[in-house]
């Protein structure tokens, strides 16, 4: 413990006693590092959001299916009638 804070208190004491820089930043470089900085946001977001159905799935508890499909005669459709409807369909309605 004793070598990590004599590490940290030497890092502190260059940062603070360093000369000044005189360093020039153009708007070009500070544009190019908000970009960066915006497409690992973006690239972040989209992995979540990927992935976010299968992470809530792995909390979520599984409920079981016990309700059973309604069958052709309770939904009030006899034998031999269709239940889909097709292109067939509408235009043989269009031309009645």
């Amino acid at each position: 413990m004793r070598k990590i804070m004599i590490v940290v208190y030497a890092v502190c004491f260059a940062l603070i006693a360093a000369p000044t820089a005189h360093a020039y930043i153009d708007p070009a470089t500070t544009s190019y590092i908000i970009q960066i900085v915006a497409g690992i946001v973006i690239a972040l977001g989209t992995i979540f959001g990927i992935y976010w159905k299968k992470i809530r799935g792995a909390f979520k508890k599984k409920k079981e299916n016990t309700e059973e499909l309604p069958t052709a005669e309770q939904c009030g459709i006899a034998e031999g009638e269709k239940d889909v409807v097709t292109a067939a369909d509408l235009l043989d309605d269009e031309d009645n």
